[in-house]
């Protein structure tokens, strides 16, 4: 029996893209469900035209035991994987959920997390602080912003010439190549990591 993931995202989707396609190939796990907080995010047509549910919810739909949980509950997944997810994440679900879910951050955490630390910001701080290397973290999530046990990181060397566009691109192949096969070893137990 193929194990069950539910992603959420906030944006194009290009990282859920990728997690679906990836999966689609796979005996371990199937996407079965793709949840957005935005109503013309582009990873919900990304989703469907992979044959893939896909729902968006309101901030206050997040929040209530009678929305999002509710969806959740009815999806039973096995891992619960944010994907360039901006909201926090509700305490009441991570306690429905423990253990499973995961976020991917574009930065070597605990460099450049936290609240409003996301894509270009990201980018941008780690150029401005003339970084010699950056890179993605996969982490579980807890109550707090990026602060949950990290499960992966992977390094990238940068330049003096680098932009924050330059290490986006670099940061995003990271992204396709790594969280899908992290993924994987997560549901499959191969990575343990103390929580």
């Amino acid at each position: 029996m193929k194990k069950r993931i539910v992603i959420f995202a906030s944006g194009s989707g290009t990282n859920t893209q990728n997690v679906i396609q990836y999966f689609q190939q796979s005996k371990t796990a199937e996407v079965v469900l793709v949840l957005t907080n935005k109503k013309d995010a582009k990873v919900l047509e990304r989703a469907k035209s992979l044959n893939t549910k896909a729902l968006w919810f309101t901030k206050e739909q997040l929040f209530s035991e009678n929305t999002v949980l509710k969806l959740l509950k009815a999806a039973q997944p096995d891992l619960i994987v944010l994907a360039g997810f901006l909201l926090k994440f509700p305490e009441s679900i991570l306690k429905q959920f423990p253990d499973k879910v995961i976020n991917i951050h574009p930065a070597l955490l605990p460099k450049y997390g936290g609240k409003g630390m996301y894509g270009h910001h990201v980018h941008k701080a780690v150029v401005d602080n003339n970084e010699a290397e950056t890179g993605i973290t996969i982490h579980f999530v807890n109550e707090k912003y990026d602060e949950g046990a990290i499960i992966f990181q992977k390094k990238v060397a940068l330049n003096t010439t680098e932009t924050p566009s330059t290490v986006a691109k670099k940061v995003h192949s990271l992204e396709y190549e790594w969280l899908p096969k992290i993924i994987e070893k997560v549901l499959e137990g191969t990575i343990i990591t103390k929580l």
